[in-house]
């Protein structure tokens, strides 16, 4: 029962999707992070039956790009663009390390977080408008592998504070365990990309596993260690980067 308990408040923390009641107690709580990846796995599938509805329907690649780029944000509630916004306000602030993590604590948006929310929101929806309805599938890979990323860096990565909710999971989390099932969702996600093209899927695990380095570096040296808002970032940016690959190198290679 404590596995499925563990489904239950992964899916009704990073997701809108509802849940039942569920105790967020330790026992609850260890397996938490391993079906992370799976609120990923409903969204890419999401993203693919209606990227293909759309398609079968003859709607112009601006109205796709723009629905596929919402759906991400409406199943997951929007948690990890807040922290996308949140980051790039403390990014701008080019004060402290103590400013920075004041600032991720913050609940206003500000200007910058608004310009990056915008820049976002541009990229991906012209990014998908470019995406072949060929690679939908491909591309519904991408939000699994995203997050199975982000929770092997919550295990492995030092955290910022010592309070939060990225704290609170990494220490009710069975580590190992959940840093094994992150290797394998990731070895699994990479093994269907490779079928279905093995120099797109080639390249976008090396995307992938360069914004994976450049998140540890940029928030150890920064703010110190990691954090909800950051690991959220890194999801939001790591997505939109291998998308962009996606779009760009999958296009010529595919056949």
């Amino acid at each position: 029962m404590s596995i499925i308990k563990s489904m239950i408040i992964a899916f009704a923390m990073y997701s809108k999707i509802p849940m039942p009641v569920v105790e967020w107690k330790k026992e609850n709580m260890r397996y938490a992070m391993c079906f992370f990846p799976a609120v990923g796995a409903v969204i890419g599938g999401c993203i693919c039956l209606i990227g293909h509805l759309l398609s079968s329907c003859q709607v112009g690649g601006l109205l796709r790009g723009a629905i596929c780029t919402v759906i991400p944000i409406l199943i997951s509630g929007g948690i990890h663009m807040d922290g996308f916004m949140d980051t790039m306000d403390a990014k701008a602030s080019y004060g402290d390390r103590e400013k920075k993590l004041e600032i991720l604590k913050d609940s206003h948006a500000g200007a910058f977080a608004i310009l990056g929310l915008g820049c976002y929101l541009l990229l991906s929806t012209a990014v998908w408008s470019e995406m072949p309805d060929s690679m939908l599938s491909f591309a519904g890979m991408v939000y699994v592998l995203s997050r199975a990323f982000s929770g092997l860096s919550v295990v492995c990565f030092q955290a910022a504070r010592n309070s939060g909710l990225l704290k609170t999971f990494q220490d009710h989390a069975q580590k190992r365990v959940v840093g094994m099932t992150m290797c394998g969702y990731i070895a699994v996600c990479v093994g269907i990309m490779s079928i279905m093209n093995w120099k797109t899927a080639i390249a976008v695990f090396l995307l992938v596993l360069a914004v994976f380095f450049y998140y540890r570096r940029f928030s150890y040296s920064q703010f110190g260690g990691i954090t909800g808002d950051l690991a959220g970032y890194f999801l939001q940016v790591s997505e939109l980067v291998m998308l962009a690959g996606i779009m760009i190198l999958g296009g010529g290679l595919w056949s």
